[in-house]
C-alpha cells in the first residue's frame, strides 16, 4: 500500500511555499506521495486558490522521493499541447515523479460557467479522449499527426521527452457508479474513484476496469479517506494506494503539518 497526502490547495494552502514545506515533511515522515486539487474557482467561502502547477514545481524543488500529481485536472478546459509541455517540464523537474491525474471535471463555483467552457458532459467526454491522445503522443517526442492539430506534413514534435517511459503514468477519475470513465481508465495506468461510500462499491469498479483491461502492467488505484480512517477494507478490496484527504472549507496548514508528522498508517 503506497500513502498520500491530498491537499486543497485553498485558503492557507494557496501559497505554494507552504504547500512545499508540507511536501518535505511529509517526505521526511514517510508519506509516498502529495497530490493536489485543480480548480479555478470553488464554492463560497473558498477564495484563495492556488494553481497547481506552479504549486507541484515547488514542490518538486523541495523533495526528492514523493510522487505528485493533480488529483484530477479537467482536460477539457485545458490546452493539450501545454498540458503536454507542462507534464514533461514537472516530470523532468522533479527526477520522473509526476502522475497525471484526469478527469471531465465539474462546475463549482461557475469554473466552467463563467468562463464560457463546454458544459454538456458527453462533449466533454470526447474532448477529455481526444486530449489524452494527443498528450500521450506529444509525449513520445516522435512525429504526431493528429485530427485536432494542423500539423506541417512531417508531423509535430516536442522535445525533451519525460524521464518516465514508456510514459507518464495517467489516472482517470470515475464517480460511482458510472461506467464509461471505468472503461477509459482501463486504458491508462490507474482509477481515482469520487464517492465510494463502501468497499464493495470498490469491487464493483475494479470488475468493470478488468472486463476491459488489455495492458497486462500494473494498474493503480488510488482511494481517498479523512486522516482517522482505516485503510485496510480498502486495501482488501484492491486500493494500491490510500490517499488521506482533508476538508476544503476548513483546511489549515498545522492541520496538514500534524497529520504528516504522524506518519501515514499502516497496513
Amino acid at each position: 500500500m503506497h500513502t498520500a497526502l491530498f491537499l486543497p490547495i485553498f485558503g492557507e494552502l494557496a501559497e505554494p511555499r507552504v504547500v512545499a514545506r508540507l511536501s518535505a515533511a511529509a517526505e521526511e515522515a514517510g508519506w509516498d506521495g502529495v497530490f493536489v486539487w485543480d480548480h479555478m474557482l470553488y464554492r463560497p467561502p473558498v477564495e484563495a486558490i492556488a494553481d497547481p502547477w506552479v504549486t507541484m514545481a515547488a514542490m518538486a524543488c523541495a523533495t526528492e522521493a514523493i510522487r505528485m500529481g493533480p488529483m484530477v485536472t479537467p482536460l477539457p478546459r485545458r490546452r493539450p499541447q501545454k498540458l503536454a509541455r507542462e507534464c514533461v517540464t514537472l516530470d523532468r523537474l522533479s527526477g520522473g515523479r509526476l502522475i497525471l491525474g484526469a478527469g471531465l471535471g465539474g462546475d463549482p463555483g461557475g469554473e466552467l460557467t463563467i468562463f464560457g467552457e463546454e458544459l454538456d458532459p458527453v462533449a466533454r467526454g470526447r474532448l477529455l479522449d481526444a486530449h489524452l491522445d494527443l498528450i500521450v503522443q506529444l509525449w513520445s517526442g516522435e512525429a504526431v499527426e493528429h485530427p485536432t492539430v494542423r500539423s506541417p506534413p512531417e508531423g509535430v514534435r516536442m522535445r525533451p521527452t519525460p524521464v518516465q517511459q514508456p510514459r507518464i503514468p495517467v489516472w482517470l477519475a470515475a464517480r460511482y457508479p458510472n461506467r464509461a470513465p471505468l472503461r477509459r481508465a482501463a486504458r491508462f495506468d490507474g482509477l481515482f474513484p469520487i464517492a465510494l461510500a463502501h468497499p464493495d462499491h470498490l469491487r464493483e469498479v475494479l470488475a468493470v476496469v478488468g472486463e476491459h483491461r488489455t495492458d497486462p502492467s500494473p494498474f493503480d488505484v488510488a482511494v481517498q479517506g479523512l486522516p482517522d480512517a482505516d485503510p485496510a477494507p480498502w486495501v482488501d478490496a484492491g486500493a494500491t494506494w490510500w490517499i488521506v484527504r482533508f476538508d476544503p472549507f476548513t483546511v489549515t496548514a498545522d492541520e496538514v503539518a500534524a497529520v504528516a508528522a504522524a506518519g501515514p498508517p499502516q497496513r
